[in-house]
């Protein structure tokens, strides 16, 4: 995975409009939780099943796509100002998950990895 023009581009759009003075980490992790929490109150009242379709069901498809949008942008945006590279951070995670979880003793099971 490689968000290095994401990035470049979710910069260039602040710098253009001079918001980089209003992206602290603070205002942008305040920012991503609201765009999460937008995303979830899609979710809110549906059904397991409807949950399953929200992303081709035409009558919340396009939301969807437009919050996990915006939780990327400031995802993103965060992390550039933080200068995390999120390519390592990912790939450093999944390493660490596969040894808390590994798929012979986790497969099938939603337990937490202090239950196994």
């Amino acid at each position: 995975m490689d968000l290095s023009a994401l990035n470049a581009k979710v910069a260039q759009f602040a710098r253009e409009r001079d918001w980089e003075q209003f992206h602290s980490p603070k205002n942008l992790a305040m920012a991503l939780t609201n765009e999460v929490g937008e995303l979830v109150e899609i979710f809110q009242w549906l059904t397991e099943d409807q949950s399953r379709q929200a992303g081709s069901d035409p009558r919340t498809a396009q939301a969807v796509r437009d919050e996990l949008a915006d939780v990327q942008i400031y995802l993103s945006r965060l992390a550039y100002v933080l200068g995390v590279d999120m390519n390592e951070a990912v790939t450093s995670k999944i390493a660490k998950n596969a040894q808390k979880y590994p798929a012979d003793k986790v497969r099938g099971t939603n337990k937490k990895y202090t239950e196994l």
